[in-house]
């Protein structure tokens, strides 16, 4: 998923200079992937079914390879929406079904083992900006893809045997846990909504934005350690949850995270450019990781579907937000999103109002048979 979902960013500056993209084509891309996760997500709460189908996941695997491989065949921007719209819905499936896969299966193991997992789309957007990286000086935007739908097909195969979810009896309890919890479920949601919003512009441009005032090499390498940053990010940030709360981590993983994306557009050159990539990659898996641990917890239901669902209405409106601003560079666009970010932190700050800490309980040390859920 790493690389089926933000390959696009490296590559992107490639796409502008030989295949001839613009800035407002690529951030209509953008959407159109975006477009195709949260129909994706859309379906796994319409169809839970899907979210415990081991052919779902295997055929999303398949189908989001076949993408990358796809784009370098035409240079039609319909045809690029298309194939980033079907890649964005194979994302959020794959997302969907690995998460609750984690959630179920490593239910009574420590909660950093299952945020380790998260990291995985780290290491995905570790090795495809360094493959883009060095592919960057001597083939063109073609091969970069071809490269990347290769990286995919190695991955994929590595995730073939994957279990989903299996099926469990109704929980008694789950009408009045959802009575319970509604409130601080909202308060998140919303948070977790204007997250997609504000961290998908510098996901989408991050790596333009630092080539604009720095040399070719930065922005593919600010972009890798993004992803470096990211592999032990989620595990890092619920290996913290055995000494504060959930909210109170989210809180301030957003406002971390908000800091990184405002830096580039604040401070020039290359030490700016790399310490808002390690404070993006440190905070937009975690931020996820919390966000979703959160909403399992507080046991409503369909919680990880619906969090995904809002996730991708933000992500969707991201881009069209910031376009108009694309006019004039990409520091508009870099502030805007942090402030969106900083929106976000104060939904989660409303979160730990009163939050029932009680039911979401980061286990590490409780005896077996006595723990809550992640």
């Amino acid at each position: 998923m790493g690389v089926g979902r933000f390959v696009y960013t490296p590559i992107l500056p490639l796409m502008q200079a030989r295949a001839g993209l613009s800035a407002g084509a690529g951030a209509h891309l953008a959407t159109a992937n975006y477009v195709g996760y949260l129909a994706g997500a859309l379906a796994g709460i319409a169809l839970p079914a899907l979210v415990r189908s081991r052919t779902v996941l295997r055929g999303s695997l398949l189908l989001l390879t076949a993408t990358l491989a796809a784009m370098p065949a035409t240079r039609s921007t319909t045809m690029w929406a298309a194939l980033r719209l079907l890649a964005g819905a194979a994302s959020a499936l794959v997302f969907v079904v690995a998460v609750s896969a984690l959630l179920h299966h490593l239910r009574e193991h420590p909660a950093h083992l299952p945020a380790w997992a998260f990291g995985g789309v780290g290491a995905g957007i570790a090795l495809s900006g360094a493959l883009v990286l060095v592919l960057r000086s001597v083939a063109d935007w073609r091969t970069a893809w071809w490269a990347s739908a290769a990286l995919s097909a190695v991955l994929a195969a590595a995730a073939w045997n994957l279990r989903p979810e299996t099926p469990s009896a109704p929980r008694p309890a789950a009408g009045s846990a959802r009575l319970r919890t509604h409130r601080w479920f909202g308060a998140l949601f919303i948070s977790y909504t204007l997250e997609g919003l504000g961290y998908i512009v510098a996901g989408t441009f991050l790596v333009a934005a630092i080539g604009q005032g720095s040399p070719g090499w930065v922005g593919s390498g600010a972009w890798v350690l993004v992803g470096l940053a990211a592999v032990p990010s989620s595990a890092l940030w619920a290996r913290l949850g055995r000494r504060r709360s959930l909210p109170d981590l989210l809180l301030a993983a957003l406002v971390v995270q908000a800091v990184g994306i405002a830096l580039p557009a604040l401070v020039g050159g290359v030490a700016a450019a790399l310490v808002s990539a390690a404070l993006f990659g440190a905070t937009f898996l975690g931020v996820s990781t919390l966000a979703l641990a959160t909403g399992a917890g507080l046991r409503f239901p369909r919680s990880v579907a619906l969090l995904t669902a809002g996730y991708s209405v933000g992500q969707i409106l991201g881009p069209l937000l910031v376009a108009p601003l694309l006019h004039d560079g990409y520091r508009p666009a870099l502030l805007l999103a942090a402030l969106v970010v900083l929106t976000a932190a104060s939904a989660a700050a409303v979160l730990r109002i009163r939050f029932p800490h009680h039911m979401v309980v980061v286990r590490h040390t409780v005896p077996e048979g006595q723990r809550e859920s992640v």
